[in-house]
């Protein structure tokens, strides 16, 4: 790896981590603590719906349609809202 790749690997490295600090001072902002709680254990398990559900925060949060924090109860209503639908398959036997 020769010193200008080394050099963007780092600057990418830095800028990655400044991203994600970012979006967890928002996270602090826009989620109470228990609300907070759940979206680490949700990323845990699903981290493609955590990602999911911290982007729509922060969308909202950026375009006024969420002006204060969500209550743990009002966070498992927009999960609800924000997950697929699981496809339901039948098999009909003939």
């Amino acid at each position: 790896m020769s010193a200008s790749q080394a050099h963007n690997n780092d600057e990418e490295i830095r800028r990655r981590e400044a991203e994600a600090a970012m979006r967890q001072k928002a996270l602090m902002v826009l989620l109470d603590s228990s609300a907070r709680q759940r979206l680490m254990n949700i990323r845990i398990v699903k981290p493609e719906l955590a990602a999911a559900v911290e982007n729509y925060l922060i969308s909202a949060a950026s375009t006024g349609r969420l002006t204060r924090a969500l209550t743990d109860e009002e966070f498992k209503r927009l999960l609800i809202n924000l997950q697929q639908p699981k496809k339901d398959f039948r098999i009909n036997r003939i």
